[in-house]
């Protein structure tokens, strides 16, 4: 009997055996899985052991021109993407790691601390009839709420800026005057036999109107406002219905869990990243719950922001109105810079308060809980400002506060705050502080600082230098923001020249106009970046 030698028995050769020895079972392949890796070459290197380990010899070619190996990176790269968003989803949950807005603004809105919106600029200006201007005008005038509206191009961005006529008395808003009514103007608002013309505050922002009636099916009340932003402080919501409890005129707070009974007629104004507003109101227990069928209406202004900070003279037209109940042509003519617009609350700022607004707890005990107090304070126009403060320690008179305060003129700037302000700040003091407290409000101080920079850049951008002096100037003005600036910070120029050192495009850059590496100031100063020159050095 001969025996063929050339046959084989199938899948019985020497590979396909050593295959089946070393395969390895499902169930314990997960242990050879690195899931400490998360970045794409600790993916990448551990894809290939894996791959080694469990299939040694289906895939040997780890070449990098492989297609294999490729699949492997491609795997890597979207191992290492998922990764890096779980890490900032997870960031997203804790105040301090946040950086999302959305994100800042839920933290904060779980303890009660809301985020603040834009504010609106104002100006002193004056109306004056310009047919009349010999005579002494000891009569009274009257505007009609439209033509109270004033609308100019914003020298920012070309788009329209509305401003409304406010009555002044000493260049102080009159709190009581409605922007949605008719304005009167007495002879007492002026000098009689002085200067023909009447003192009026001009406020930026164009009025809105909702009203409504709350339906029977919402068990906690809230109306969402259609127009946005919304300017803050400048929401005003009044109610009609059959029980008087629940009539009237309801004021704002920031939280309603302010609320120290079930009769407080009060609601909070919650904005969302896009600066629309909910009106939201109580509950019964905390606050004053409207009534189901009860009708509101509510009035407020939208627009806002640093675009609102025109200059001196600016605002010159004609406006329709009465004088002495006949009808007349009246000037208004704006005699200051509007100051006071601001863009809504950042999130750095809103990162550094918030967690001590919250600790606060609605009282002021502690030095921490006025600075928080006073720099989260807006007034009934809309201003907000920065804040120091200090104890004296000398005998007795360890319970007066000295209280230094700066008002916001716009996002980059600071000035001296004004009577309305410091008067409005300390009422506001006084309903949450201890009794025997003795608050005394000063100005902070003002340090201006003028800066010459020079920066090197390579030769190849010659001829496009103006965008990089404009991204330079930027960043400059960002570092400088009043948010980011605080009473006794100094400067180092190291510092800010490692922040223009980001730019791609520069290769370095120097202070020019100081030989010092630091600029220290007092406890009550703050510095405020004036004038920047920059130079263009090519290298």
């Amino acid at each position: 009997m001969s025996i063929n030698t050339n046959k084989t028995v199938p899948f019985t050769d020497v590979a396909s055996d050593f295959m089946k020895a070393i395969k390895i079972s499902d169930n314990i392949k997960s242990s050879y899985i690195d899931f400490t890796a998360t970045d794409f070459a600790s993916l990448r290197t551990s894809l290939i052991e894996y791959i080694r380990a469990i299939y040694p010899v289906d895939y040997n070619n780890f070449i990098e021109s492989d297609l294999g190996i490729m699949l492997v990176e491609l795997v890597s790269y979207m191992g290492a993407i998922m990764s890096m968003k779980a890490d900032m989803l997870a960031h997203e949950n804790f105040i301090h790691t946040a950086k999302d807005r959305e994100s800042v603004r839920k933290l904060f809105q779980l303890v009660g601390v809301s985020m603040k919106g834009p504010t609106s600029a104002q100006a002193i200006a004056k109306l004056t009839m310009p047919d009349d201007s010999s005579t002494v005008l000891d009569k009274a005038i009257e505007l009609d709420a439209e033509n109270r509206v004033v609308v100019v191009t914003s020298p920012e961005d070309g788009e329209p800026l509305t401003y409304t006529i406010y009555k002044a008395i000493d260049g102080v808003v009159s709190p009581l005057d409605d922007y949605n009514a008719d304005l009167e103007i007495t002879a007492a608002n002026y000098t009689p036999g002085v200067e023909n013309s009447w003192d009026v505050v001009l406020l930026e922002g164009a009025f809105a109107t909702e009203s409504g009636t709350f339906s029977q099916l919402d068990t906690f009340k809230s109306i969402s406002l259609e127009n946005s932003p919304v300017i803050q402080n400048s929401v005003q919501v009044f109610l009609e219905s059959s029980d008087i409890a629940t009539s009237g005129a309801f004021r704002q707070v920031e939280d309603l869990y302010q609320a120290s009974s079930s009769s407080d007629k009060m609601f909070q104004v919650i904005y969302d990243d896009q600066f629309k507003a909910k009106i939201i109101f109580g509950n019964g227990t905390n606050g004053v719950s409207p009534t189901n069928n009860s009708d509101y209406i509510v009035t407020y202004r939208v627009g806002g922001g640093d675009r609102g900070n025109v200059p001196d003279g600016y605002i010159n037209t004609l406006i329709a109105g009465t004088y002495d109940t006949a009808d007349a042509s009246f000037r208004l003519e704006q005699t200051q810079i509007a100051t006071g617009g601001a863009d809504a609350e950042t999130i750095d700022h809103a990162k550094k308060y918030g967690p001590l607004a919250f600790k606060r707890q609605d009282r002021i005990v502690s030095l921490d809980d006025y600075a928080t107090f006073a720099s989260r304070f807006v007034s009934p126009a809309g201003t907000t400002g920065k804040a120091t403060v200090v104890a004296r320690k000398a005998y007795s008179s360890a319970n007066i506060i000295d209280l230094y305060i700066l008002e916001k003129a716009s996002s980059l700037q600071l000035q001296k705050a004004s009577i309305s302000f410091k008067n409005a700040l300390l009422t506001a003091i006084s309903e949450k502080k201890l009794i025997t407290d003795d608050v005394v409000i000063s100005d902070g101080l003002i340090r201006t600082l003028d800066l010459i920079v020079t920066v090197n850049i390579d030769r190849r951008f010659q001829g496009v230098e103006s965008t990089l002096v404009t991204k330079v100037s930027n960043v400059i003005k960002d570092y400088f923001l009043s948010d980011n600036m605080d009473f006794g910070d100094s400067i180092s120029f190291a510092s800010l020249n490692r922040v223009i050192f980001g730019i791609e495009e520069v290769k370095f850059s120097t202070i020019d106009n100081f030989e010092e590496e630091l600029i220290s100031v007092d406890f009550n100063e703050i510095i405020q970046l004036n004038n920047t020159v920059i130079n263009v050095n090519y290298v």
